[in-house]
């Protein structure tokens, strides 16, 4: 429906016996129009959204003002509850919105729709610890969605004592989301926050690939609601777990396409074209073989000793599967894609490339045949990582074939996936766990 047809419908109450009734509808027709805002309007009109839905707002507000006798006589803590959730429709804190629900509240402390959505606008303000309390409250009186879905957020996002507290903040909060979503399988919105459960649980807890195919699953589920898929934030942080993933193709549109449903958030834009840089610099140097001076290269090349692979010099090795193998040298051509078993690569370091997000650590290595290949470095300490000169090997490697155009752009190198630093022999020597840390994360915290 158009925001004038709206405009028009929303303007008296004449013919509605129960005013209350006529309020709600009003309120649900606003967030009808911000969350299907694209089922009418095209994804051209987006930079024009909150305008529009700031001027229904205003609308609505002079609708409420006109009936707020008869609706106070009617049902005072209902009539304050609609009025502060119409206030709150808008992406941004209303200090008014906070009011009117607070005096709902006080006028009705078990209006469970209220807490939810005090708790809502405590979070557009970034008062996590008052939302925090609202949800908790609103879950006392009864399990439902909205709150469960909003303290999945909250725990991911609140300061925490111990790494043990932020643990377990994760665990409970893609706990969380995964009652949200059993109760209303069709809501989008909980399929979402449950895919961004699921990429903390990966980067804070267990770096499964299996959990980022929940995670990527979930995000599948989500898209399947226009409400969930009209959001900016979904697409941004589905381009979060294909980044990590390295599914680059797949991140740059959907940082593309998030900044497309909000072209005044920056972020992804910025998080797109930081992606580009990356990977033009990656495809420089491969093309390039590090840019190194023809002498210089030809020493390294000369440098490389299979006495070299340390420990996995003929030597056994606990497979990912737990087994002991044996591991055989071979070169990075005859590597094949995906994981090569009981194989080991040995080069040397000819770069690194410049990493905006500094995870993972990204260098490039040649092998005594002068092929280049990509290593990505996953849960590498700050400060830490190889120079050009030092000897790798790499057991069992992860290969992805890079191989895309985007934007006028292309891209093609192969590239070798290291979750852990402690796997790598540097030097003849084995790294020490002192190597690994954690990952931060990148996940958009908007709160609708």
């Amino acid at each position: 429906m158009s925001l004038s047809n709206l405009q028009r419908t929303c303007d008296c109450a004449e013919g509605h016996d129960d005013i209350i009734q006529f309020l709600i509808s009003i309120v649900d027709q606003t967030y009808n129009y911000r969350d299907r805002y694209f089922e009418s309007h095209g994804i051209e009109h987006a930079i024009n959204k909150n305008r529009d839905i700031e001027l229904l707002i205003n609308q609505n507000v002079e609708v409420f003002s006109k009936h707020e006798k008869a609706a106070l006589e009617e049902n005072k803590a209902y009539y304050n509850f609609l009025k502060g959730k119409l206030l709150n429709v808008y992406p941004t804190y209303s200090k008014e919105a906070e009011f009117f629900l607070s005096k709902a509240i006080k006028l009705d402390p078990k209006l469970l729709e209220a807490w939810n959505e005090l708790g809502e606008c405590y979070c557009k303000n970034d008062d996590l610890t008052k939302a925090k309390s609202c949800f908790e409250g609103a879950l006392k009186e009864k399990r439902n969605k909205i709150s469960l879905r909003n303290l999945s957020i909250i725990l991911r996002h609140e300061s925490c004592k111990s790494n043990d507290d932020k643990l377990n903040n994760i665990k409970q909060g893609l706990s969380y989301a995964k009652e949200a979503v059993q109760l209303d399988p069709q809501d989008g919105l909980s399929w979402a926050i449950l895919g961004n459960a699921h990429l903390c649980y990966f980067f804070g807890v267990q770096q499964s690939p299996n959990t980022l195919r929940q995670c990527l699953g979930a995000y599948t589920q989500a898209e399947k609601d226009i409400v969930a898929k009209s959001t900016s934030d979904l697409h941004y942080n589905k381009a979060i777990a294909f980044k990590y993933q390295e599914e680059f193709k797949l991140a740059l549109e959907s940082f593309h396409e998030a900044s497309l449903y909000d072209p005044t958030w920056e972020t992804s834009r910025n998080k797109e074209q930081q992606l580009l840089r990356y990977l033009e610099e990656i495809q420089d140097l491969v093309e390039a073989k590090g840019k190194l001076k023809p002498k210089k290269l030809h020493q390294i090349l000369q440098s490389i000793d299979s006495k070299q692979l340390g420990p996995y010099g003929g030597g056994s090795y606990t497979s990912t599967k737990g087994e002991t193998a044996k591991l055989t040298e071979v070169s990075y051509d005859s590597l094949n894609a995906g994981l090569n078993e009981e194989k080991v690569i040995l080069g040397k370091v000819v770069c690194s490339a410049r990493n905006e997000d500094t995870v993972p650590f990204t260098f490039c290595s040649i092998d005594k045949l002068g092929t280049i290949i990509v290593t990505t470095v996953f849960n590498l300490a700050d400060g830490k990582g190889v120079i050009i000169g030092d000897s790798v090997a790499i057991p069992e490697p992860y290969v992805t074939d890079v191989d895309f155009s985007y934007k006028n752009k292309n891209f093609k190198f192969r590239l070798i996936r290291v979750e852990t630093p402690v796997i790598m022999v540097v030097n003849s020597k084995k790294l020490g766990v002192n190597l690994q840390a954690g990952v931060q994360m990148s996940i958009s915290r908007k709160f609708d």
